[in-house]
């Protein structure tokens, strides 16, 4: 399966994918990498890999209709099958999203449904729970909403602070993205109604996989 992956930031899930594509037996390939921040830090990742690259500025597009459209053309240009954002900082229009569904994942550093949205390190540890996480979900209108695919649960220590968490979250996404991504790839994830099924999994026929958590 090929794969578009949109990112804004570090890169660090791109670089996740990338390893794991590496492996002969992984069953999706990155065809295209996509930054609408030309300053992106996985600009570089990408680059050093030889993954095939373009920067779509936003901010040289008179709205949002317009960057969606040129990123829908890049994306099926490649020949994108599964779109994957990791890190991308924007709201896609309806109609992007509406072209690809079923089509897109996203990455969320929490278990959704809890703390949706920015800032989700900091919205944890003032709420003083014990468990946070990360999900990948396929994408929708409403932001991090959509059937979750998996879900890998972190512990919130004591002592964390923002920094440590995210460190930590951050190493459970880069174990989960790449499973899911394989689940769909394969087709042992799909899309019923608005729950995703995995199939072949004796754990987990009826529902999203479920990692227990991580030390």
């Amino acid at each position: 399966m090929k794969l578009g992956v949109l990112f804004s930031g570090r890169g660090t899930n791109l670089g996740a994918l990338i390893e794991a594509c590496k492996d002969e037996d992984y069953p999706a390939e990155i065809a295209i990498a996509i930054s609408n921040n030309p300053n992106a830090e996985g600009i570089a990742i990408a680059e050093a890999a030889g993954v095939p690259l373009q920067v779509i500025n936003h901010k040289e597009f008179e709205d949002r209709d317009t960057f969606d459209a040129a990123l829908d053309a890049t994306l099926k240009d490649a020949g994108v099958e599964l779109v994957c954002n990791a890190g991308f900082m924007r709201i896609l229009t309806s109609g992007f999203v509406s072209h690809w569904h079923n089509r897109q994942l996203n990455i969320h550093p929490s278990l959704l449904p809890a703390f949706k949205g920015l800032h989700v390190h900091d919205r944890v540890l003032e709420s003083g729970v014990r468990l946070t996480g990360a999900t990948v979900h396929f994408v929708r209108d409403e932001m991090d909403e959509g059937p979750i695919v998996a879900q890998v649960a972190v512990p919130v220590e004591p002592d964390d602070t923002v920094e440590t968490l995210t460190a930590r979250v951050l190493m459970a996404e880069h174990k989960i993205y790449p499973m899911a991504i394989r689940l769909v790839a394969e087709g042992k994830a799909r899309v019923q109604g608005e729950r995703v099924v995995i199939q072949g999994m004796a754990e987990s026929k009826t529902g999203p996989l479920y990692v227990p958590p991580l030390p």
